[in-house]
């Protein structure tokens, strides 16, 4: 990701959707966008397919910083003496819960930095319909992104494709809680609860009764502790769509309770 790049796109998403505020999404033509952005119709092509890839560009350049971010932590596939060759890799030094959970935090900074562009592309996503289920197919791919993540670096035992749907699709769950109550008061500091709800999460995940142990020198809180060794359990949880982050870990804790 270069910077001018990201400079373009951020040009480009501030210009649609400021046109969209004052104009009208239908209203408003992708030579309008492309003139406010200043790059030819043709550029605005190449770098978007549609008026609706142009509100959430800015995402699609997070979703491959958090994907990059994610790899970093992957341990290279083990050597093994089983027929086949290789098994799941698992560096017991890395907690992938931890890491999905910072991955998490990434997306929610980016929205935090860009307090105008958030706001104003929350309040256009409660008046176009199509806007709001593109919404929804972006937030699936971050879940997917943090699936596919832990599937492959949990540890052998833990690392079913189960286990890692629930995981991160309860880290988006509270993600998006807590990112819904910052837009509704974007001058409170809501880091905190974030964090405090991602432990929660993090806790239940190696908690007696879930399945495997923690990583050794790592916890739910990152502060080392030794590994505890625990038993296979799925958790599921059914909320409602308004749920914040302290209905969900409560939820969560219910359950495993």
């Amino acid at each position: 990701m270069t910077a001018v790049r990201t400079h373009t796109h951020a040009q480009a998403v501030d210009a649609a959707i400021d046109l969209f505020s004052r104009q009208g999404f239908e209203q408003t033509t992708v030579e309008e966008i492309a003139d406010a952005a200043q790059v030819s119709r043709a550029t605005f092509f190449r770098r978007f397919r549609s008026k609706e890839d142009v509100i959430f560009a800015d995402h699609e350049l997070l979703l491959e910083e958090v994907v990059v971010m994610l790899a970093a932590t992957r341990p290279e596939a083990r050597e093994t003496d089983e027929p086949g060759g290789r098994e799941s890799p698992w560096n017991p030094a890395v907690d992938p819960y931890l890491e999905v959970c910072r991955a998490a935090r990434l997306v929610f900074d980016h929205h935090v930095g860009q307090r105008e562009t958030s706001l104003a592309r929350h309040r256009l996503l409660q008046q176009v319909p199509a806007l709001r289920d593109r919404e929804l197919v972006t937030t699936h791919r971050y879940e997917r992104a943090f699936t596919a993540y832990l599937r492959d670096t949990l540890p052998p035992d833990r690392s079913s494709t189960t286990m890692s749907i629930a995981f991160a699709a309860s880290v988006v769950a509270v993600h998006n809680a807590v990112l819904r109550r910052w837009l509704r008061n974007p001058y409170l500091d809501l880091r905190p609860d974030l964090e405090e709800a991602f432990a929660e999460l993090r806790r239940a995940a190696w908690a007696p009764g879930a399945d495997g142990a923690a990583p050794a020198g790592s916890s739910a809180t990152g502060t080392p502790e030794p590994a505890v060794p625990t038993n296979r359990r799925v958790v599921v949880a059914v909320l409602d769509q308004d749920a914040d982050a302290d209905d969900i870990a409560r939820a969560v804790r219910d359950v495993l309770a």
